[in-house]
Formats: C-alpha cells, sequence, structure tokens
C-alpha cells in the first residue's frame, strides 16, 4: 500500500482526482488522505460480482467482470494504477486495455501504457517558488532507484540559473508573438518538428517592411535561435528591453559600462592633470573547437587578461563564455536566420565604436578565424577604420572535431589529402563542390541543414554545375559530427546513400555540424580498415557492412570521459 500511497501522492501533484480500489486495511498515509477529503476510497468487496479474497484464492473472472462493470459506470476516468500482483493482475490489465485506459502495472513493464518518472521541480529563484522547468527520469520498470539517483546527478549538473532562464525564455516567447493573431506558434517556430533551427530562410532587412505575420514567424525563429545557442547564465539574465532589443533586429546600442576618462588629479600647483587616452585595439581570436581544453594560451589571455569588450558569435559555447571575467561587457552575435549579414555589420560597427573610446575589443570566433570565420573581411574593414587587428589564430573544428570522432582526416593507405569546403555559399548560394577522389577525405562545414542538396549534388551523375568531378559511389563513408569536442557530441556515421534517413533518425539536429566524407571515416573504427587504397573498390561492400555491424548506420554520443581529466 505503501506504493500506492506515492501513485496517489504523484496524482495530486498533477491535479488529478484519485479513487483507491482497495480490500481491507489501508495504509496511514491514505487513511489520511482520505480523511482529509483528497481523494476516494472505495471497497472491492462492495462492488457488483466482487470475489471475496482477492488476496489468497481470488475468482478472477469474477473480479474482472466487476472493475468492467465499475469503469462502465465511471467513464471519467483517464488512468489506472495496478500497486498489487494477484493471479487477477494479467485480467485486470486487459480489462482496462479493452476500456481504451491506459494502465501502469508495478514490475510489469509489458503491460504498461505508461510509466511513472523520478522528477525534480526547479525552484525560481526570484519568487522562491516552483518554475516551469521539471525533468523527468524513467528505467521503464528496471531500477527505480537507480532513476532516483539519475535524476539527482541531472539536477546537479544543470547550472543554478537553469529555472530564471526558463523564466526569461517564456517571456521572451510571449513578447514574440502577436497575442492578437494567431501566426505565434507558426511552422518553423520554437515548438516546431524541424530538426535544425538552422533551416534556410530568405535574408530579412528591417522590421518596417514585413507583415504582422512575417514579423511574428521571424521573431519565433529569433526565440529559438537564443534559446539554442546562448548561454543559460545569458539567458537568465536578459532585462525586457534585452528581450525587446533581440527580437526587434535593430542595431545594439554602443554603450558601454567602461568609461576611458581618469579621476581628476591635481598637481602642487593646482593644475589638471590627465593621463594619455588610452588607445584602443581589436583581436580578432579563435576559440577552438568548443572544448575549453583546446583554448591557446593566447586565446586565453586575451579573454581573461586583456579584454574590455567581447563581442561573440553565436556558435561559442558557454563553457568558454565562462571564462570571461563579470567584469568584462559581452554581447552574443545575433546571427539569427535571415539576418545573417545585418548582425555581421553590428559586430563591426561595435568594434570599431568600442575602440575608438580606448577599449580593446576581442572579437571572438568560433573554430580558427579565418577558415569560414569571415575574419578577412573584418580585417580589411578595422583597417579601413584606422585599427589593425591583430589575428590570433584557434584550433580549427574542421580538423580537432574529426578527432573527437576518431576519425584521422589523412592516414596511410586510406588518405592521401584533406579539402575544407563548405556546404553554403554566401547569403545561402549554392556551391561547387570537389568530386570524388578515392584517396581524399573531404571536410564539409555549414551544410548540415543542407545535407539533401548537398549529399545529391556529390551524386547525381549530371550534376555538373554543383560539382567539380566525378560523381561519388553511394556506399562512400560519411560522418556529421555535431558539436564536437562538447560534452553532448553526437556522430551519425552511414554511407551516401542512406545518410539523410540516418540523420532523421535520430531526430532533433544539434548545431553546429560538419560533415566528412571518405573512406577516413572507417579506418579506425574497431579493428581498423587500412588498406582500402591497395585492395580497391571490389572489396568496398564487405568493408561496409564491417564497419556498419550489418546495419545501415551507427551513431555515438559523447566524448572519451579521458578530457574531463585533460
Amino acid at each position: 500500500m505503501f506504493l500506492a500511497a506515492s501513485r496517489a501522492f504523484a496524482a495530486l501533484e498533477a491535479g488529478m482526482q484519485v479513487i483507491i480500489l482497495a480490500r481491507g486495511l489501508v495504509c496511514d498515509e491514505l487513511r489520511w488522505r482520505v480523511d482529509q477529503r483528497q481523494l476516494k476510497l472505495t471497497d472491492w468487496d462492495k462492488l457488483p460480482s466482487a470475489s471475496t479474497s482477492l488476496a489468497s484464492t481470488p475468482d478472477t473472472k469474477a473480479d474482472a467482470e466487476s472493475l468492467s462493470t465499475y469503469l462502465a459506470e465511471n467513464p471519467s476516468i483517464s488512468l489506472i494504477c495496478i500497486t498489487i500482483h494477484t493471479a487477477d493482475t494479467l485480467a485486470l490489465a486487459r480489462i482496462c486495455h479493452a476500456h481504451n485506459i491506459p494502465v501502469n502495472v508495478t514490475d510489469l513493464p509489458a503491460l504498461c501504457d505508461f510509466s511513472f518518472a523520478a522528477t525534480h521541480r526547479f525552484v525560481d529563484p526570484s519568487t522562491g517558488g516552483k518554475s516551469a522547468l521539471q525533468v523527468g527520469v524513467t528505467t521503464n520498470g528496471e531500477g527505480c532507484r537507480l532513476a532516483g539517483r539519475v535524476r539527482r546527478e541531472i539536477v546537479s549538473v544543470l547550472p543554478k540559473e537553469v529555472a530564471g532562464a526558463v523564466r526569461q525564455v517564456g517571456k521572451l516567447r510571449h513578447l514574440a508573438k502577436n497575442t492578437d493573431d494567431e501566426v505565434g506558434e507558426c511552422e518553423e517556430g520554437e515548438d516546431s518538428s524541424v530538426t535544425t533551427p538552422n533551416r534556410p530562410v530568405p535574408g530579412w532587412r528591417n522590421s518596417a517592411a514585413e507583415s504582422k505575420e512575417e514579423s511574428s514567424r521571424r521573431r519565433m525563429k529569433w526565440v529559438a535561435q537564443v534559446s539554442e545557442y546562448w548561454p543559460i547564465t545569458r539567458l537568465a539574465s536578459m532585462s525586457e528591453d534585452d528581450m525587446n532589443l533581440i527580437l526587434s533586429g535593430d542595431s545594439l546600442q554602443t554603450t558601454s559600462s567602461y568609461s576611458t576618462q581618469a579621476p581628476n588629479e591635481s598637481s602642487l600647483h593646482n593644475l589638471k592633470l590627465f593621463p594619455p587616452p588610452k588607445e584602443g585595439r581589436i583581436l580578432l581570436v579563435g576559440s577552438g573547437p568548443g572544448h575549453p581544453s583546446l583554448l591557446t594560451i593566447a586565446t586565453h589571455n586575451a579573454l581573461t587578461k586583456h579584454a574590455d569588450l567581447v563581442l561573440s558569435d553565436k556558435l561559442v559555447p558557454a563553457a568558454v563564455l565562462a571564462l570571461i571575467p563579470e567584469t568584462v561587457e559581452v554581447r552574443i552575435a545575433r546571427k539569427f536566420p535571415g539576418n545573417a549579414e545585418g548582425a555581421q555589420s553590428e559586430m563591426m560597427d561595435a568594434a570599431v565604436e568600442a575602440a575608438r573610446r580606448g577599449l580593446t575589443v576581442v572579437r571572438l570566433k568560433q573554430g580558427d578565424p579565418v577558415v569560414y570565420g569571415r575574419a578577412g573581411e573584418e580585417v580589411l574593414f578595422f583597417r579601413a577604420h584606422g585599427f589593425e587587428p591583430l589575428v590570433v589564430p584557434g584550433v580549427s573544428s574542421a580538423l580537432a572535431a574529426p578527432i573527437f570522432a576518431g576519425i584521422p582526416v589523412t592516414q596511410r593507405g586510406v588518405a592521401e589529402s584533406v579539402v575544407v569546403c563548405t556546404g553554403v555559399g554566401r547569403q545561402g548560394k549554392e556551391v561547387k563542390l570537389p568530386g570524388y577522389e578515392r584517396s581524399r577525405t573531404v571536410l564539409i562545414l555549414m551544410g548540415v541543414a543542407r545535407i539533401a542538396q548537398v549529399v545529391g549534388a556529390m551524386m547525381r551523375i549530371d550534376n555538373g554545375s554543383r560539382r567539380d568531378g566525378r560523381p561519388y559511389p553511394r556506399n562512400t563513408p560519411i560522418a556529421i559530427i555535431e558539436r564536437g569536442s562538447m560534452p553532448d557530441q553526437r556522430v551519425v556515421a552511414s554511407t551516401l546513400g542512406d545518410i539523410c534517413e540516418a540523420l532523421d533518425s535520430a531526430g532533433e539536429q544539434r548545431p553546429p555540424g560538419m560533415m566528412v566524407v571518405g573512406w577516413a571515416v572507417l579506418a579506425l573504427q574497431g579493428t581498423g580498415d587500412t588498406s582500402v587504397l591497395e585492395e580497391g573498390e571490389e572489396q568496398d561492400e564487405g568493408r561496409i557492412r564491417k564497419w556498419l555491424g550489418g546495419g545501415r548506420w551507427v551513431m555515438r554520443e559523447g566524448i572519451d570521459q579521458s578530457w574531463a581529466e585533460v
């Protein structure tokens, strides 16, 4: 009966009305709740046609008939929990199914239509009350106590500001919707079934030219971008002014809390003394693929010792931004779908304005700033405005992410050369991809959201406009690496012919992602395969079967735990 009391409490917490069907005595907790009129207790023996002893020698048929009659007379019952196993448990579960009522049977997962999760409701730090955020863990009957432990582990590693972040994002969503129309929950909004938040959209110019529907769609997509990329701490600290600015698309104000004017000092002769004005400077800095351990010393110093203002790309992970002292202002680029050009100009203008005020500006980019990081145009822009930026290289995700996935971009006997390219050109235009060379690895950045078009261009025989060279065989290995080097890294590996279906089966995408195409993908998997170039194409089908274990794709989550110690 103690388990029944636990189930009853969970249902009451969810705002449900609870009825207990039982024989004989019940536990003190249930009796107290009955006395408090929180739930209703019904004696099984009082049901029509009930057998006299459910615990010893029950009449299974009679009890099943009694339950069926009771359910027919009480059509409002929506869920049933069976917490005591008897000879008629299976028959009772079948009666529930016959009445189309979901049932949970303790310790018999095969009979369950739903399960109870070990839950935790987060506290809103601003009110001290329950927040909207709740997490639940279930083992589907295989280890209830372990589920509680897993729940505690999850809660312990989430940032303390997570409940506040949920509250503020809720406010942002409310502002994003037009409350007087029906398009707030648009097709590609935050709660849509679109698997990538980076689905291509037309370029956006200004809010004045938008219709109400277009405005609502854009704003909801931008809410999804903020939710996906911004650090939890930044989300939790958003003010209403921040929210309005995010959604408006207007340029950020370039004010800063920093002042370059030193306090006035007087000499013995009552002369005003001012130190020479501080010269501003701009650093274009690469933050590496994401793992903080891969920051260069120069990048670490720029962020922790020299920066007055950090202008960060949205892809820079929270673990890197967390290294920046709290006294340093951080702005995150609003490179949302359709607004990439506007956000880029906004960041460059802000850097020049701050440098003119004598600040040291760190323009922080993911990976290496000159590997598809648009650093070149920023160098020319800053130079034209009187500032020669210092470019600080970073570890490129193009080379680092494959290593985290166990893929060497070059390998003797497999891959003799490597090409790095992009899957999408400027303003979403198509690009020409390299043709197939058996001994070459192709690394494609920024193309996962358009994977169907990219893969089609690589395989189609008549696609000379999008490919420079031979078409790729359908069995060419490919790996998609998402959030490379981060704890939630995911690798989906298959052949070009099956990769689109494989990625769809993996569920929601985890940007940023990249593609690795070529035989190097399987070179170090399992026992390894470094004879690709020696054996030739006739052995390819066999090596694919060995690599995929007879399936059509493989998926791996996370990174090596040893990285936690490095």
